[in-house]
């Protein structure tokens, strides 16, 4: 059975980092070994503190995987396409989060907050969009989150993914 994967999906500077590693410590806290994953197309400096896969790991991750088109850079608190990527390396965690990955088919997380510089969400006819996290008025057909629900979302993803 493979991993299951969940990209929190959202445009720049809607707060995807901040409330990726907020989930990652609350499911963390609940005994759940999550792994995570940040999408990157640029060139990265390897785990370099304050950057968004050291914060990760720093949340409680046990694995951080970065990824480009030719390159991987794994992070992990073991001895051993993008989404095979992902399965291959991240294959023992009980969920891998996924920082980005809009166009990928993957179940996603949308946050989208009023004052950043978008005007609309993304993911909003994405047969995958699963949950929304918002400070807006939007209310698509999935469960809609606070911006601070960080208990309420990690329960959405234990209740439908973590839990047989």
């Amino acid at each position: 059975m493979k991993t299951k994967i969940i990209s929190i999906a959202g445009k720049s500077n809607s707060g995807k980092t901040t409330l990726l590693e907020r989930l990652i410590f609350e499911l963390n806290s609940r005994g759940y070994k999550i792994g995570s994953v940040k999408h990157t197309h640029h060139k990265f400096d390897f785990d370099k503190p304050g950057k968004d896969s050291w914060r990760h790991k720093r949340a409680g991750a046990k694995a951080t995987l970065v990824v480009t088109d030719t390159k991987i850079a794994l992070v992990k608190d073991d001895t051993r396409s993008d989404i095979d990527k992902m399965q291959t390396f991240l294959g023992d965690m009980d969920l891998i989060l996924a920082e980005g990955f809009k166009k990928h088919p993957l179940k996603k997380i949308e946050i989208f907050r009023t004052d950043s510089d978008h005007k609309e969400p993304m993911c909003l006819q994405d047969p995958n969009l699963i949950a929304f996290v918002t400070d807006s008025g939007y209310r698509p057909q999935v469960p809609v989150f606070g911006l601070n629900d960080v208990q309420e979302i990690a329960s959405f993803i234990e209740k439908n993914y973590l839990t047989p």
